[in-house]
């Protein structure tokens, strides 16, 4: 028999291990308690029997040494074992929490292997960190496969995510020893005494007593987030010059077209569901809590090229513009060139990606230089050609939808200003945001299951739950066909009451809708005048006694909270193209401003050095003579 053995004790949960005494029992190396399961079968049988009962007697310590802090001993190396197939039942620790395994029983006659401290934060780093990349290579392989974009981004991926992972400095060896003395130094006061829980005395901890693996690990996710993957995949978009919009990212991974909310089943196929050293599991490491806003995504991908020092170039405005216009059935050849001319000429800030979350999106800048160049070519100041045009029959409302369908199909022919806004307001009832998952049960079901619910089993276990819902599936799939038939009325076959109900009151309020007293012009621009309230905006009437017919530019009005106010052909024009932009039309209004602000400043700087006068006194003759005969344009710098 050996004279030691190496294992955990379960009274103070050392690693010393334990030492084989005369009487044929072990005892801990470092706090002399006795190992109940271990005897030396070598011994006399007198000498076993007459140890036995004073071994019996002996008092255990009543406050067995408790271990020390990792911040003050660091704990002995140990060869590295990983299990990554082995399955863990959830966190049973109602104080942590944290989904940290394992915490069942062990087997009989198993050990767990005993890891040192650099080894535990060693493998959560690396499993954190590749389990990210993981996820950036899938989203980027995604875009490429699915919204052809340039298979650029795959090479250029890589030399952005290892730029920001040196700028985290995760990968420095004294982050384990902050990351640990931050957690420590968040709790104030003196540190009350603990006694180790015997689920995790293998682990490491702090001097409160905290699993430093849940520590570590939330270092991580503070440093680099799992909406960072999102972030990066997006700006390595920017960088490659394509068309795509925080907000395009964001619907396409809502709709788990890009792999972000269940990409965490692929990473536990590569990288498996946990390791002894790392014991998270990979369903709460890579599963993001909730989803990301598009400005905060903007933001994020800003910070991370300013954190790289990335100078990056404006977005591709060519691109996003001409997405823009077939969107909403613009004729491109006439609008896009002058769109153009206005962004190379005012280049305004907000092209470029802020880290300031609340400023401008990019993508809102685009649409006000396109609302403008559509002001100016199809001079929209409040003439009023919406109230002329507004319900000259009862059909309008069909007459738009057939003009924007019509129009959709020769986008690059003349439109008049009627046409323009006939096109506009079809269009803004088209334009509703609807996921492709919404479409019907089915597609919401399956969405439901590989996105929203990925990972997860059915609670039930009876039989005839199951069964049930099977026939309750069955029954949907034979009947599913009956309730898109004409009207409302066919989703309530069999019960003639309540069809009769639904049809009288369709026709009360079809009644009051259209009285015969109404006049139906003053009914439509009723219903703007409420739409205008509720996005802050006030109805102005067209322009009866036009002075000067050039650009008008809209002011602001303080009434509690401030006003728009604005004329109705603009108005149609401004809520449009913010549906399309996905912003709210008073956002997209401030735009507008802001933008009409700097053309109207570049207007009056260039009439002003174009009426500049020079001062040629105290020139010299021969510069008099050369500036005289190049017409005034010699770039000299002279006085005025």
């Amino acid at each position: 028999m050996v004279g030691r053995v190496e294992r955990i004790c379960q009274v103070c949960g050392s690693s010393v291990g334990f030492t084989r005494s005369d009487d044929g029992f072990f005892y801990c190396g470092y706090c002399n308690s006795q190992a109940d399961d271990i005897f030396d079968t070598g011994v006399d049988e007198e000498q076993f029997f007459s140890h036995y009962s004073a071994s019996c007697n002996r008092v255990r310590p009543a406050n067995a040494i408790a271990a020390e802090p990792i911040s003050q001993v660091k704990l002995t190396t140990s060869q590295y074992l990983d299990h990554p197939d082995i399955l863990v039942e959830d966190m049973e620790d109602d104080d942590m929490g944290d989904g940290v395994g394992p915490s069942g029983p062990s087997d009989f006659g198993s050990s767990q292997k005993n890891f040192s401290y650099e080894d535990y934060y060693s493998e959560i780093r690396s499993r954190y960190l590749t389990g990210l990349q993981v996820m950036i290579q899938l989203q980027c392989q995604a875009l490429v496969e699915k919204f052809n974009v340039s298979p650029l981004i795959i090479g250029l991926v890589g030399t952005l995510w290892l730029r920001f992972l040196a700028s985290t400095r995760i990968m420095a060896d004294e982050w384990a020893d902050q990351a640990v003395n931050d957690s420590e130094a968040q709790t104030q006061g003196e540190a009350e005494e603990f006694k180790p829980s015997a689920k995790f005395r293998s682990e490491p901890v702090n001097i409160h007593g905290k699993r430093v693996v849940y520590v570590w690990y939330r270092s991580l996710r503070s440093k680099i987030p799992i909406s960072c993957s999102l972030a990066i995949s997006f700006l390595v978009c920017h960088v490659a010059r394509e068309g795509v919009t925080p907000s395009d990212m964001l619907k396409w991974t809502l709709e788990g077209k890009i792999p972000y909310f269940a990409a965490f089943g692929v990473i536990e196929k590569q990288l498996g569901s946990h390791s002894e050293a790392c014991p998270i599991r990979a369903s709460r490491m890579f599963r993001p809590i909730q989803a990301i806003s598009s400005q905060k995504l903007e933001a994020m991908a800003a910070d991370i090229a300013q954190k790289i020092s990335l100078e990056l170039p404006p977005v591709n405005f060519y691109a996003i513009a001409f997405r823009y216009c077939r969107q909403l059935a613009l004729p491109v050849r006439e609008i896009l060139p002058q769109a153009c001319r206005i962004c190379e000429w005012s280049m305004p800030s907000e092209l470029y990606l802020s880290a300031n979350e609340f400023r401008i999106p990019t993508r809102v800048c685009v649409m006000s230089i396109l609302i403008v160049a559509i002001r100016i070519i199809f001079d929209i100041n409040g003439y009023g050609m919406w109230e002329s045009m507004e319900n000259a029959d009862d059909d309008s409302s069909s007459n738009n939808s057939q003009s924007s369908g019509t129009k959709s199909e020769v986008e690059d022919s003349k439109l008049s200003v009627v046409e323009l806004l006939q096109i506009l307001e079809g269009k803004y009832n088209e334009l509703d945001d609807v996921h492709a998952y919404s479409s019907d049960l089915p597609s919401y079901l399956q969405y439901c299951k590989d996105v929203v619910f990925s990972g997860l089993r059915p609670s039930y276990e009876d039989l005839e739950e199951e069964k049930l819902l099977e026939e309750f599936w069955d029954f949907y799939q034979k009947n599913k066909g009956s309730g898109t038939s004409d009207h409302q009325g066919d989703a309530h076959q069999g019960r003639p009451h309540e069809v009769e109900k639904t049809r009288s009151s369709d026709q009360n309020s079809a009644r009051c809708t259209q009285s015969p007293d109404e006049d139906p012009k003053d009914k439509a621009i009723m219903q703007l005048k409420l739409d205008m309230e509720e996005n802050k905006f006030c109805y102005i009437p067209p322009r009866i006694k036009v002075k000067r017919k050039d650009y008008l530019h809209y002011a602001r009005r303080r009434k509690d909270v401030y006003i728009y106010a604005v004329h109705a052909d603009y108005y149609i024009l401004l809520r449009c193209c913010a549906k399309a932009a996905q912003v709210e039309p008073r956002i997209m209004h401030i735009a507008v401003l802001a933008l009409e602000r700097r053309l109207h400043w570049l207007e009056k700087r260039m009439d002003a050095s174009l009426k500049l006068k020079l001062n040629l006194n105290g020139v010299c003759d021969f510069c008099k003579d050369e500036f005289l005969q190049n017409g005034g344009n010699d770039p000299m710098d002279l006085k005025t």
